[in-house]
């Protein structure tokens, strides 16, 4: 099975010139962990929903909010944004994505295409409903044959 059955392809970036208040409108909006970040069209790097965390203050949009905290709000993206970026293809198969999650230590996956340009995105929550669904139906199998009596 390839990550095209499975990826989301509606996929949510910035630019990496957009700011720190826009990725913040976006995971609020969106309920989402990851932005993927593009210079142009191509691919150049990835937020989390953490990262903007790190670098907000804790009083940003509270009445303790300071001219100090709104003024990260207009931090750029690039400043923050992971450049070290794994990928795979809509052809990647589940397994290799798995692999790719365990040993780059990643939460999400940008789906991309020959010219770098994200098209999906897949992260270790839909890699972990992908697999819960698939035990289930095994279990649900498993139950129905055992439910079959022989004469």
């Amino acid at each position: 099975m390839s990550l095209s059955s499975f990826m989301t392809k509606d996929v949510i970036t910035l630019d990496i010139d957009d700011n720190l208040s826009k990725a913040k409108q976006i995971f609020e909006q969106h309920n989402i962990h990851h932005i993927l970040i593009k210079n142009g069209i191509e691919l150049a790097g990835i937020i989390t929903d953490r990262d903007l965390y790190k670098h907000l203050s804790p009083n940003v949009g509270t009445k303790k909010e300071t001219p100090k905290d709104t003024v990260l709000l207009s931090k750029k993206i690039h400043l923050i944004m992971s450049r070290e970026i794994v990928t795979a293809n809509e052809n990647t198969s589940l397994n290799e994505a798995v692999l790719l999650f365990h040993d780059h230590h990643i939460s999400c996956l940008p789906i991309v295409d020959k010219n770098f340009h994200p098209i999906g995105i897949i992260s270790w929550r839909d890699i972990l409903k992908i697999i819960a669904i698939q035990y289930r139906m095994k279990l649900a199998k498993q139950n129905k044959n055992s439910d079959i009596q022989i004469l």
